[in-house]
């Protein structure tokens, strides 16, 4: 089974011929299947941007939804307007609505799309403010509107209720990780996982360096992390792997002996093929 992966295409940033182009690169050796970790586009463009994609491949494409997909609008709205193009274009999956996607006798494959929880790191004292905050719905809305209309005062708003938001987000990815991830190891010696936050610090990379206490509250996701961790040390006989993105930065990290993380670089109008994964 190969799997052709690549993460935060972003491809709003592109012409439709460069999507096109961009598509049949990932195709070019033939991969059984493609697996993207989220960052695809952003709302507006989203649904068309997937038409284009399926169009230009003839295997399936696997995928999670990031941050940026949800721009311009809100996590309810782009969930379900996804859920409408996947059922109307059978060869885009989103994986946390696939369930366990058997890949061979030994091999599972799952999918979270994963939620930047605010825990990691300095979340109280971080100066960073990102675009996540003001441009989807669910966010803003924690937000004091005065704020929102004056952007001067939003580094020094209360985010209180954005974090409370924020980590109530990443526990509702958790516990649907923690249902697949049981299910899939219950019959599966192996296990891909894919997401689009860096589920730990180790993972969270950044032009070759690890990122800092700043940054990690909104580069990781520590809930779905402390769930791939218990599941590792309870099946030691398993083997994890996880595939993200998000940080534009790429890295290893071994996090138990059985569980590892890749982290897919990216760049701004240059997509990329991360890798060809190669599964049993």
């Amino acid at each position: 089974m190969r799997l052709a992966w690549a993460t935060d295409i972003h491809l709003d940033f592109l012409a439709d011929e460069q999507v096109r182009a961009f598509a049949a690169s990932l195709v070019a050796d033939r991969p059984d299947a493609v697996i993207l970790s989220g960052d695809l586009s952003h709302a507006e463009q989203l649904e068309h941007h997937l038409r284009l994609l399926a169009s230009a491949t003839a295997c399936p494409i696997y995928f999670v939804l990031g941050n940026h997909d949800y721009y311009g609008s809100g996590v309810a709205a782009v969930r379900q307007a996804v859920t409408e193009v996947c059922a109307r274009k059978p060869r885009l999956r989103w994986l946390p609505a696939c369930g366990v996607i058997h890949l061979s006798e030994r091999t599972a494959m799952i999918g979270v799309d994963g939620w930047a929880d605010a825990r990691l790191g300095d979340p109280e004292h971080t100066p960073v403010f990102l675009n996540d905050f003001i441009l989807i719905e669910e966010l803003a809305a924690t937000l004091d509107p005065a704020a929102l209309r004056d952007r001067s005062r939003l580094r020094g708003v209360d985010r209180r209720a954005l974090h409370a938001e924020l980590r109530a987000r990443g526990d509702a990815e958790a516990s649907q990780c923690a249902q697949l991830v049981s299910a899939a190891l219950a019959s599966h010696a192996e296990l891909l996982v894919v997401t689009h936050v860096p589920p730990f610090a180790e993972a969270c990379w950044h032009e070759g360096q690890r990122s800092d206490a700043n940054w990690l509250p909104y580069f990781t996701c520590a809930a779905v992390g402390e769930v791939l961790r218990a599941q590792a040390r309870a099946h030691p006989d398993r083997q994890i792997t996880v595939v993200c993105g998000h940080t534009h930065g790429a890295g290893e990290a071994q996090i138990e002996a059985n569980l590892r993380v890749l982290t897919g670089a990216a760049e701004y109008r240059r997509p990329q093929l991360q890798r060809v994964l190669t599964l049993a």
